[in-house]
């Protein structure tokens, strides 16, 4: 993962706003996806558990095309190949941690993982 912003001394970046959320519910801050109209503690841990296990695994999804990315982006079959450097620079990585991702998107390539362009 990209290192944290408070460890690398970069201003930290917001996340991309979420698309199935109404785009005037983001304009408060306080709306977190409706969670602070939830009175009963039980069905506020069950939303919140749900949502935490949603973004969870949409993280882990979207940390799969980033190395898939990566790893076609590096490719040295590409006359426009990036470096793991090159590659790091665009998405605020090490350059240890875009090889990394590199081989790791490789290994998803190569092991029918799925490719972004399918």
């Amino acid at each position: 993962m990209a290192e944290p912003a408070e460890r690398s001394g970069q201003r930290r970046v917001r996340p991309a706003p979420l698309v199935f959320e109404p785009a005037e519910a983001t304009a408060d801050p306080e709306h977190f996806f409706d969670l602070e109209s939830i009175e009963d503690p039980r069905e506020l841990l069950t939303r919140a558990t749900e949502l935490t296990m949603a973004f969870r695994a949409a993280t882990d999804r979207a940390v799969e095309f980033q190395a898939i990315a990566a790893a076609q982006l590096a490719d040295p079959r590409r006359f426009d190949r990036l470096t793991a450097a090159d590659v790091a620079e665009r998405a605020e990585w090490t350059e240890d941690y875009a090889r990394k991702m590199i081989e790791f998107g490789q290994d998803l390539i190569r092991t029918g993982g799925r490719d972004p362009e399918e």
